[in-house]
């Protein structure tokens, strides 16, 4: 076996991430995959790289040894591949410009203004529950930009020179019940309202399964978290099977009600990540002004951000946002 670059990008991703699991998603492997991969690389080179055991993965000396040759090697092929598809991605005819994002109502609107604003540019889209993933795109080069969401406890990580500009700096998620339930005639719901009810969230969502139970403990309960996709979680809500947390964004149906959780006890910062400054000045207020269309015309939503206006504070979101590189942008995420 000759050793490639992707062995040696696997190496890196388990001495950062410090487990082989976390470093399998990174990567967008199966964790018997990569346990397969690092044993047949420990094997042609004839030593044992990393020590495993139930706290996770640490290098061995010649682990530690054989990391920092490997890591500029990575870090020299990483740019290479950046530099080719971003000079690729120019056409004559005009730029393709590549865009990541997690869910939002807002994407329709904001590919919808950049057409119309930037006649040669050609957006397009890749969607992906996961914001760390997207942002490992955008470093690596197969993305131009990423929109994404930082939910709050769990913090990002960006990926060294990527450049953020913060949309909204704390937005609150709320709850999703059937129109019928009990709590639905709340203008806010306490979480002690539903005390008696399952939970369904997308564990692949990253970050949104711990702060879903962050929150449940913190109000003192101990309800039941079920895995699901989101539109498996609508339609399930939608007959009193569970209830599930939504972007305040969202619209509500005849049979769901979307509410505002007392407290706002989670949020998500919304970020805009690129590799330039001026690639944000070229897509941030089309975004911007996307966003807070479908904002104003989400009703839960609407009345939230005004409730904030009248009593003085001004929506987080529309704040100046932040703009410069961010090595880590987890790094103030509380409060938010």
């Amino acid at each position: 076996m000759e050793l490639e670059v992707r062995h040696l990008r696997v190496l890196c991703a388990i001495a950062d991430t410090g487990s082989l699991h976390k470093a399998a998603r990174q990567l967008g492997l199966a964790q018997p995959s990569l346990s397969t991969q690092l044993r047949r690389i420990e094997r042609a080179l004839g030593a044992q790289l990393f020590v495993r055991d139930r706290t996770g993965c640490r290098p061995t000396p010649l682990g530690l040894v054989v990391l920092s040759r490997a890591r500029p090697l990575v870090a020299e092929f990483a740019a290479i591949v950046t530099e080719t598809r971003a000079a690729a991605a120019r056409t004559t005819d005009g730029f393709q410009l590549r865009i990541g994002a997690t869910a939002s109502r807002a994407i329709p609107g904001w590919l919808r203004l950049l057409r119309a604003r930037v006649p040669r540019i050609e957006p397009t889209l890749q969607m992906n529950v996961s914001a760390n993933a997207l942002l490992g795109m955008v470093a690596a080069g197969r993305l131009d930009m990423a929109f994404v969401h930082e939910v709050e406890g769990s913090p990002l990580r960006v990926p060294p020179g990527l450049h953020v500009r913060v949309l909204v700096e704390r937005e609150p998620q709320f709850v999703t019940l059937a129109a019928d339930h009990p709590a639905a005639l709340r203008p806010r719901v306490r979480l002690a309202d539903l005390a008696g009810d399952r939970w369904m969230v997308d564990a692949t969502v990253d970050g949104e399964w711990d702060a879903l139970a962050r929150a449940l403990r913190a109000a003192g309960l101990r309800s039941e978290i079920l895995h699901g996709d989101y539109l498996t979680a609508y339609s399930l809500a939608a007959t009193g099977e569970v209830v599930t947390i939504s972007q305040p964004t969202a619209h509500p149906r005849p049979d769901l009600t979307i509410r505002p959780l007392e407290g706002d006890p989670i949020g998500v910062r919304l970020l805009l990540a690129a590799r330039t400054e001026e690639e944000l000045d070229d897509a941030y207020p089309a975004l911007e002004e996307a966003y807070w269309t479908v904002a104003r015309d989400a009703p839960a939503y609407l009345a939230w951000l005004e409730r904030g206006s009248r009593s003085g504070q001004a929506p987080a979101g529309e704040r100046r946002p932040e703009a410069g590189p961010h090595p880590s942008v987890g790094a103030s995420a509380a409060p938010r």
